[in-house]
């Protein structure tokens, strides 16, 4: 289950300069929800997306710039986020100056799964897990690139030969990366029934990651919308006024 982690950390540290750099191979466009003038998060999605980064990549990936009241954007309750932060422990300190644990609440941000920066390299093989706050927003292609690095993995083709400890991935850059596969179907088991697909949770967690890089998205469309509207009002009534006033000086 470390692996996804493993594998977005290398999508983070190394994937976008390399496409920047080498062009990279054309990542095949998905259809998501959230694109377009009307585009809105599925909220289904969110969560399974959510259970994904959870159970697979929180073990080694913070997410620094979301608390955990921030998830009722996803379509929980209160009730539910005060339950998931109690299963984190959050340190602080006593009324004596000692450090103790104590259950987290939905003001805390998610818990960051290493003590420091070296403790995060000794348990990766000396490779630093980045936060995944705004990992879509930091990369070219965004979800797409996410979704597209994920479920790139094949076998390499005739005649290609891969260097000791790579992988073959389609859309990586130069195609050999040090991640193996991080997904294998039914990896996690959703609530809602759907079938947990390698396809299937990379869709979801790259949703719930362009969430977390911009919350915000959807009342953007909205301002952007109302403002379309106001435009278009606006050019009536100036036409109109323009009629009016050169009616006149005839």
């Amino acid at each position: 289950m470390r692996r996804l982690a493993l594998a977005l950390a290398g999508l983070l540290s190394f994937a976008a300069p390399a496409l920047a750099a080498e062009g990279g191979p054309a990542l095949p466009a998905q259809s998501w929800s959230f694109n377009g003038f009307f585009g809105t998060y599925d909220r289904a999605a969110l969560q399974r997306g959510f259970q994904v980064y959870r159970e697979v990549c929180a073990s080694c990936h913070g997410l620094r710039h979301v608390a955990y009241r921030n998830l009722t954007a996803l379509g929980y309750s209160m009730d539910q986020v005060r339950a998931i932060a109690a299963t984190i422990e959050v340190p602080t300190l006593n009324d004596a100056g000692e450090t103790v644990n104590r259950p987290g609440l939905p003001a805390d941000r998610f818990r960051t799964p290493f003590a420091n920066p070296l403790a995060a390299r000794a348990a990766n093989n000396g490779a630093l897990p980045p936060d995944l706050s705004l990992m879509t927003k930091a990369r070219a292609g965004g979800a797409d690139y996410v979704y597209a690095l994920l479920t790139g993995y094949t076998n390499p083709p005739a005649g290609v030969q891969l260097m000791e400890g790579m992988n073959y991935n389609t859309y990586f850059p130069g195609h050999q990366i040090a991640m193996a596969p991080p997904l294998n179907a039914d990896q996690v088991q959703y609530g809602d029934g759907t079938r947990a697909t390698v396809q299937q949770m990379a869709r979801d967690v790259s949703t719930f990651l362009t969430w977390a890089a911009e919350p915000e998205l959807e009342a953007r469309h909205r301002m952007g919308v109302q403002v379309f509207l106001f435009l278009i009002l606006l050019t009536g009534v100036l036409y109109a006024v323009k009629r009016k006033v050169w009616a006149d000086q005839h």
